[in-house]
């Protein structure tokens, strides 16, 4: 009963198969597809038998009883049997069973096969049989002799000697590599110039020199890599349990360096013309760099342009032809027509898009604060409440150094939503107005006013007097008239200091011909007059030889 058990359990899965193989066997004699259709046989999934790593034949399966099944099941059967020294392999013989044919070692069952199986090789099921019978007879005789002590002893000497000579390979090629290295400082590396035309700079000898040592670097990695690769697959290869391992690493290291080296050679053309555009976009941003550096350097004037415009025009025109590059290249790059790719221009463009709103604002804002003219470096402007000197303009951001010394950083959107007033630009050819204002009492006649602050502004360095200076009357209040000086500046970045100075010089002036200020409110006429003589102007802390002199005079 056991032995009955155990056929049924062994044939089970090949009535299975033989099942498949009647409707095959159908199908050839003429119930199969269509003219025109694929036949069945071209679609069958088959699956290595590997024994030691060592591929033997290539089995079909069914639904039921998968390839991949039936392949791990006839390799463990070929290892047990090879694994039991009571049997040899010249007692395998097969029985032929009608629509079937097994192959036995003594009464231990190998495998079944079939007619299908013989139409997948497309020979007759008897020479597939014979050829199948004396492959399993060698392999089991190869599983035996590498097992034996004196193959496995010699193998192991091998593995060292291949790991000894690793060792000295890895010390050779680091060695020559150093030493290639110290040729080429010693010979060539001042001797490597710049890549240019005439004047014209395209890379310099230092980049020459550390793309020379990267290739060094990566010569040297390679042959290491290689060696120890070349290593592990002797090492691995040499013993029975260890094979698979080797055909797995070299399948893991070599098919993606098969699969780039193909993609590497189909791509090859497209690789070529980006290389070529790179090289001609680089050379044209070059030229549009040394053209727009004569042109802010005054080399090259060009009508209705100005200076200050040579840089901002320069980044628009090279982000110009980038994106020109960008389109042309596109359909070049490697995998742009994948879904993958696609999918990641696709969620780049939302993401830029969601947060890019504010950037792009700025960017055209800067450009139009640029292209309006509404102030350019060094001038001192007012934007909203903050007056300054223009330190930077960037596309996105403006710096200002106050009259503080405290830098502020302006956003240009809120520069171009807002308003500037620049002291400096009229400053230079018109001149800027600087002003101060008194109010003085209805009993001084107006005209002496006007006079003291006409000698004020004389007495004021930095005020022109050609525009001459002038007085204004701001209106007829009810303790006083209020009075504004007026004079002309020709630097507006002195006008702090120069305003502070009229203001004093206004002062002193009323003071010497004892007029008194009435600013800012005055409702009665004191006892004594708001007055400050001569004689207390240089008071203490005040300069003493100052304060003698005005006593004396």
């Amino acid at each position: 009963m056991t032995a009955v058990r155990y056929w049924l359990r062994w044939l089970l899965p090949w009535a299975m198969v033989a099942a498949a193989a009647a409707w095959s066997a159908a199908v050839v004699a003429g119930e199969g597809p269509p003219a025109g259709e694929a036949h069945p046989d071209a679609e069958i999934v088959t699956a290595p038998v590997v024994v030691d790593g060592r591929v033997l034949l290539r089995v079909r399966g069914v639904t039921s009883f998968p390839a991949a099944d039936r392949a791990a099941a006839i390799a463990d059967r070929i290892e047990r049997l090879a694994s039991d020294p009571a049997l040899s392999a010249s007692q395998i013989h097969v029985v032929e069973a009608g629509d079937h044919t097994a192959i036995l070692l003594g009464d231990r069952p190998i495998m079944v096969l079939f007619d299908a199986d013989a139409r997948i090789e497309r020979v007759e099921r008897e020479e597939l049989v014979e050829a199948t019978a004396k492959r399993i007879g060698v392999a089991i005789a190869e599983y035996r002799h590498e097992r034996s002590r004196a193959v496995l002893l010699r193998h192991a000497v091998e593995a060292a000697a291949a790991v000894l000579a690793l060792a000295v390979v890895v010390a050779l090629v680091i060695w020559l590599t150093r030493r290639l290295n110290g040729l080429l400082e010693k010979h060539f590396r001042n001797r490597i110039s710049s890549l240019g035309i005439q004047s014209f700079q395209i890379v310099r000898a230092e980049r020459i020199w550390y793309v020379l040592g990267a290739v060094v670097s990566a010569l040297r990695l390679l042959a290491i890599v290689v060696a120890t690769v070349a290593c592990l697959d002797f090492v691995l290869n040499g013993f029975p349990w260890t094979r698979g391992f080797a055909r797995e690493l070299t399948g893991v290291v070599v098919r993606p360096l098969i699969t780039m080296g193909e993609a590497l050679l189909a791509y090859l053309p497209d690789l070529v013309f980006l290389v070529i555009l790179a090289l001609v976009v680089r050379f044209i941003l070059r030229l549009i760099r040394v053209f727009f550096n004569a042109v802010a350097h005054g080399s090259v004037t060009l009508e209705n342009f100005e200076v200050e415009w040579a840089w901002p025009t320069y980044k628009l025109v090279r982000v110009t032809v980038l994106i020109f590059a960008v389109i042309i290249a596109y359909p070049y790059i490697p995998g742009s027509d994948s879904a993958a790719f696609k999918g990641v221009s696709l969620l780049v463009g939302v993401v830029v898009s969601l947060g890019s709103s504010s950037v792009i604002a700025n960017l055209i804002a800067g450009l139009m604060i640029t292209y309006r003219r509404a102030f350019k470096v060094g001038d001192r402007v007012m934007i909203g409440d903050v007056v300054g000197d223009v330190v930077e303009v960037r596309l996105q951001v403006t710096h200002l150094r106050t009259l503080k010394n405290e830098e502020v950083t302006i956003a240009n959107s809120l520069i171009l939503n807002g308003y500037v007033v620049n002291y400096s630009s009229l400053a230079e050819e018109h001149g800027l107005i600087l002003h101060g204002t008194v109010g003085i009492g209805y009993d001084t006649p107006w005209r002496q006013v006007e006079a003291m602050l006409l000698i004020a502004a004389r007495r004021t360095p930095g005020l022109l007097a050609e525009p001459s200076p002038f007085v204004l009357y701001k209106g007829l209040g009810d303790f006083c008239i209020t009075y504004e000086i007026n004079a002309y500046c020709r630097d507006a970045r002195t006008m702090q200091n120069v305003n502070a100075e009229l203001q004093r010089n206004i002062l002193d002036v009323f003071n010497e011909y004892a007029v008194q200020i009435m600013t800012p409110n005055y409702e009665t006429d004191t006892p004594q007059p708001k007055l400050v003589g001569k004689d207390q102007w240089y008071v203490a802390p005040a300069e003493p030889e100052r304060a003698a002199a005005a006593v004396a005079k």
